[in-house]
């Protein structure tokens, strides 16, 4: 018997149709002003967090569910 796998998440194939309405009003905002969503995080339990890349790529902006900006750069990344 087949059955699927359960221990692996389902990842949309749209990384924003997983956003809260008001993250989606940020990043399509900051796209406008030259940022470009680079992934999303999906921590368990807990909303999705999408960062955005400035132009030049040295600054990133993450999104909170309630579509406030959080530019404090304590996101682990890695290279």
């Amino acid at each position: 018997m087949n059955n699927p796998e359960r221990r692996t998440p389902h990842i949309p194939a749209n990384p924003r149709e997983s956003l809260t309405p008001q993250q989606q009003q940020a990043v399509e905002t900051l796209e406008f002003f030259g940022w470009h969503l680079k992934f999303v995080r999906r921590p368990l339990f807990r909303d999705p967090i999408p960062v955005l890349f400035e132009r030049a790529g040295t600054r990133y902006v993450v999104v909170l569910p309630d579509g406030t900006l959080d530019e404090s750069q304590t996101l682990k990344l890695r290279d």
